[in-house]
């Protein structure tokens, strides 16, 4: 069975920089679609980026300051979030999805929190 489990998250200063990584618990990573989405509180669960087979897209919310990438050989996926905002305080998510995008893989989250 699947499972995606996320590390990385905390406390930084506006301006700052974290790494989040999610790892993936299967043989079929290279196949999937991954994503990171998040949720602020009282907000709903937003897009944030995602990496398939052609390339990468954004939220225009995160474009030049996140960079979502992969490593098939270990089998994770990485969001490196630049020039963080007190607005970009949430829980992110890991997302998974097969090539066919029949089902959503979700990991447990980690909270992100930009403040001085």
């Amino acid at each position: 069975q699947v499972q995606l489990v996320e590390s990385g998250g905390g406390l930084v200063q506006p301006g700052g920089s974290l790494r989040l990584s999610c790892a993936f618990s299967g043989r079929t990573f290279n196949t999937y679609f991954m994503g990171w989405f998040r949720q602020a509180p009282g907000k709903e669960r937003e897009f944030v980026a995602e990496i398939g087979g052609i390339g990468t897209r954004y939220a225009d919310s995160v474009k030049d300051r996140f960079t979502i990438s992969r490593d098939n050989a270990k089998n994770i996926v990485y969001l490196q979030m630049n020039g963080l905002k007190p607005e970009d305080t949430a829980v992110y998510y890991c997302n998974g999805q097969p090539p066919t995008r029949a089902s959503d893989l979700w990991g447990q989250g980690t909270q992100v929190t930009v403040s001085s």
